[in-house]
């Protein structure tokens, strides 16, 4: 996919601003709090529908500004353009999507692909379970076409059973777990075919930015005992201990995605640098096989690259994404001392004071 035209307004530093990347890389610099990375956090909320600095309440919104608006025309890998909106209030979402008001913010996910590396991409190896069933979910929006449908049909009956479960059961409970186990045994089935997709991917990406992690093996944690019994027996078993609680349990919405590092110790024992390291690999992984699947790839951001990885690793990432023909977008303080310039030009633009400027000459 091919970012056309960015513009945002009332989104933290920025009031209003405009931005037009390149084909290729796209180098923005600014000193820090400049708002360079706010560009990135636009388009990720577009395709995620959160932004990966925290929540809206979180300043996101500009202050005095009665709303953040973010609006994006892009191009496909067929070459179809499209357009997308986003507003948000602080109180509720208005988004549309090629003209057409949209309900469902999933369905924005399911258009804009955009993959991000940011500062806190490491908890996608050391951070709660939630973040890994993100990122899993978030890939099968693009390369599943009945998962949609499926993982609104589970969250649906989930909200009705935890209902059921917090008022001490009901007539329908049975008819919802019925619901709940079809449509998670669904989940579950195309969340292992997903993962198997990724391993190959992944497997490619490890010795480029994780030597030291020798080979990696990845599986998904279902969210139950799959391997003893199914999730309609399962919920079944459970019942009595989930009305107690209050909530369901067990199922795809506690799942996790497990890998195993041949030469290096699980997730806890990584050092930071190495959970960066592990975590730009399944990046990266997840955007070659969205590119397979969709022959074209996503667009990836790599926020603040120069202090994120030492410069063989900046290097090895950037000559990698240099053959991929991929839209990049990287931010820096400056240009990032790996960045081997005859090889990889790009366009250059620069933030200051909430404005862009560029592109300018000189990045390569």
């Amino acid at each position: 996919m091919l970012i056309h035209q960015l513009r945002v307004e009332g989104l933290r530093r920025f009031d209003e601003v405009r931005f037009a990347p390149r084909p290729g890389f796209n180098l923005i610099t600014g000193d820090n709090g400049s708002g360079k990375t706010s560009l990135l956090e636009a388009l990720h909320l577009l395709a995620h529908a959160r932004s990966f600095r925290g929540r809206v309440r979180d300043g996101l919104i500009r202050q005095g500004a009665p709303a953040l608006q973010v609006y994006v025309e892009w191009e496909d890998g067929q070459g179809a353009p499209h357009r997308a909106g986003l507003r948000h209030s602080g109180n509720a979402w208005q988004a549309r999507l090629d003209g057409q008001d949209v309900t469902q913010l999933g369905t924005l996910c399911e258009a804009l692909a955009v993959v991000t590396f940011e500062p806190g991409s490491h908890a996608l190896v050391d951070g709660s379970s939630e973040v890994r069933r993100r990122y899993l979910d978030w890939g099968m929006f693009h390369v599943e076409h009945g998962f949609l449908s499926q993982w609104r049909r589970y969250a649906r009956a989930l909200k009705q059973r935890n209902s059921l479960l917090r008022q001490g059961g009901g007539a329908s409970l049975e008819a919802w777990e019925h619901e709940l186990a079809l449509a998670g045994e669904a989940i579950t089935g195309l969340r292992q075919a997903y993962v198997a997709g990724l391993q190959p991917h992944l497997a490619r990406m490890l010795p480029l930015l994780l030597p030291a992690a020798g080979s990696i093996e990845l599986g998904l944690q279902p969210g139950w005992k799959r391997q003893e019994l199914g999730l309609a027996d399962a919920l079944l078993l459970s019942r009595e201990r989930d009305l107690a609680l209050g909530h369901t349990t067990l199922g795809p919405h506690r799942a996790d995605l497990r890998f195993v590092l041949q030469s290096l110790p699980g997730r806890d024992g990584l050092s930071r640098g190495q959970a960066k390291q592990l975590a730009l690999a399944l990046l990266l992984a997840q955007a070659a096989h969205l590119a397979e699947c969709r022959g074209a790839w996503p667009l990836l951001q790599l926020d603040d690259l120069g202090s994120e990885l030492d410069r063989p690793h900046q290097r090895r990432v950037l000559a990698l994404l240099a053959g991929t023909g991929a839209q990049v977008l990287v931010t820096g303080t400056e240009r990032p001392p790996g960045w081997p310039v005859a090889d990889i030009p790009a366009a250059l633009f620069h933030v200051e004071h909430g404005a862009v400027s560029g592109p300018l000459p000189g990045a390569g």
